[in-house]
């Protein structure tokens, strides 16, 4: 867990993982997202009167964070999800479909954000929420972030509520630490199989936060 990986290390670490393996990329977002369920469960006090929301992207980092909305849901934890997308563009995308067609399935609420105009509506109400999830992108953005994210990133800075981001802050290289445009400014970093090279350096020590490195069951083999 000491050892910090690239984007195309932690691409290949998936690769060999789901292709020589035959650990199907479907556990290894699950593993993922319940990891970052049993974090956020720690930060709460009163599950009654605790509200959390979720904010996903169209990827697999997004799929991490449906997998996440559904452990919390089970444990009867208040809670909304925020899709940058369209529902039917992500129930098209394998692994990230079909955890958010159990969202569905389960009634979760599933909200679309489409647009700026969207993002700022969103952003008046998360006010009213204790703990935000970042799962809008993962380790392989490597282009500036643009909008609607862009607008939804300064925004939820602005509101200084604590974020956990999954896997890596949105918006910050994971090789160098670079913002790229704007980047989440996390309270804590759920990261999976091991750091991230760009979480010590640039700006990664000013967006990380406290950074908590899980198993999600690539074999250790692999990543030493």
């Amino acid at each position: 867990m000491k050892k910090s990986l690239t984007r195309e290390e932690m691409r290949e670490l998936d690769r060999k993982a789901i292709e020589e393996y035959k650990i199907p990329g479907i556990i290894l977002m699950e593993n993922a997202g319940r990891n970052v369920a049993e974090v956020v469960l720690k930060m709460i006090d009163d599950p009654c009167q605790t509200r959390v929301a979720i904010l996903c992207g169209k990827g697999n980092n997004g799929g991490d964070g449906f997998v996440t909305a559904r452990h919390l849901h089970n444990h009867g934890i208040l809670l909304d999800v925020f899709l940058v997308a369209r529902i039917s563009d992500v129930l098209k995308d394998g692994d990230a479909g079909t955890n958010l067609q159990i969202l569905l399935k389960m009634n979760v609420s599933i909200r679309e954000v489409l647009d700026t105009t969207g993002v700022t509506s969103v952003l008046k109400e998360l006010g009213s929420y204790d703990i935000i999830v970042d799962a809008l992108f993962g380790t392989g953005l490597s282009g500036e972030v643009r909008e609607p994210f862009k607008t939804f990133i300064i925004g939820v800075n602005d509101l200084n509520k604590p974020v956990v981001s999954v896997d890596i802050p949105s918006g910050l290289d994971c090789d160098n630490g670079n913002i790229l445009g704007v980047a989440i400014k996390a309270a804590k970093t759920i990261t999976f199989a091991a750091r991230k090279r760009g979480f010590s350096l640039g700006n990664g020590p000013a967006h990380t936060g406290e950074i908590i490195a899980t198993e999600i069951s690539i074999p250790k083999e692999l990543i030493s």
